[in-house]
């Protein structure tokens, strides 16, 4: 039973994680935008969903160890999209500074990937809720 309730949930899972992960790759372009050299990022989400529902899960990667060069510093993990394909994103025009940004272009990906995130809530909620009508006694 259990299973059939993992297997039912998996595909909905997975585009949620996958959707987090991408709004912080967009965050980290536009928080990136001014700054020289920057390489805009993303990842082609519906190839990544296909690998992670077919390999059931993430893979084991959690970010990128930060070196410490003294004993007392904390220890932190910057950013990473673990396990993804990271791509380079063709800038339209070229800039002075290198940087890849383009502000209009990486506001409505992350606009359109929000919608997409509440809409993947939106679904899980109302299988969930469905899930629970069907198991409650009239």
């Amino acid at each position: 039973m259990i299973d059939q309730l993992e297997a039912a949930f998996n595909y909905h899972q997975q585009a949620l994680g996958l959707r987090q992960e991408r709004h912080k790759v967009l965050a980290s372009n536009i928080a990136n935008a001014d700054t020289p050299n920057y390489k805009a990022r993303d990842f082609d989400f519906a190839s990544e969903l296909k690998k992670a529902v077919e390999h059931g899960g993430r893979s084991s990667g959690g970010g990128l160890a930060l070196a410490r060069t003294a004993d007392r510093h904390l220890a932190g993990q910057a950013f990473s999209a673990p396990g993804r394909d990271l791509l380079y994103r063709v800038p339209a025009q070229p800039s002075l500074d290198g940087n890849t940004v383009d502000m209009d272009r990486e506001r409505t990906a992350f606009a359109d990937n929000a919608v997409r995130y509440q809409a993947a809530l939106t679904i899980i909620n109302s299988r969930i809720q469905g899930l629970k009508n069907a198991m409650q006694s009239e």
